[in-house]
């Protein structure tokens, strides 16, 4: 698979970048329709999104970074290319982690109960994980153990998608493929 979708000069538009931010988009739409049941102010949602979208980037750099600093590639060796993101590496976790903080402090900053909060924005994350994953295929990374074309096929998986899991010669199970459809 090709992880770049176009490009203008130099500036590289890539696959995983446009699921994530269409993932992103969708789960703010969802949220901020959902958040109007509750009566919240008008742009609760959006202001939170743009603390969480912030420190969801920082936190999935931060933990990836941690978890790559040693090895024959690792941030020890280089800590400035830690720095240097367009390069690659996040972490869903560190996302996670770092956009519950930002929520954590904003609703408690704004006297907006937390709980429920995270109970109307659940759904459009859920979403928009299953949309973000489908970078991983154009990626050909994050991909499940190795099986046969047979067992691909039984399932019957697009051949799009069958095609995009043979890497290296070896075909694999697409993970962000089952994770997108049990959404």
């Amino acid at each position: 698979m090709n992880p770049e979708m176009f490009h203008i000069g130099a500036l590289s538009i890539r696959w995983y970048s446009v699921f994530i931010l269409i993932g992103i988009l969708l789960a703010i739409y969802l949220a901020d329709k959902e958040s109007k049941k509750f009566k919240l102010p008008k742009d609760f949602i959006l202001d939170l999104a743009f603390y969480v979208v912030i420190f969801g980037i920082i936190g999935a750099r931060i933990y990836y970074v941690l978890f790559n600093l040693t090895g024959p590639d690792g941030y020890l060796k280089n800590p400035l290319e830690a720095l240097m993101i367009w390069h690659g590496g996040l972490a869903i976790h560190g996302a996670i982690i770092g956009g519950f903080i930002a929520l954590f402090v904003y609703c408690k900053k704004n006297k907006i109960s937390i709980l429920r909060t995270t109970d109307f924005i659940a759904p459009g994350l859920l979403i928009a994980q299953a949309i973000g994953r489908w970078g991983n295929f154009f990626n050909s990374e994050a991909y499940g153990p190795s099986t046969t074309l047979e067992n691909l096929m039984s399932l019957h998986i697009p051949q799009f998608i069958i095609n995009g899991m043979k890497i290296n010669g070896i075909y694999y199970h697409p993970t962000f493929f089952y994770e997108s459809i049990w959404c």
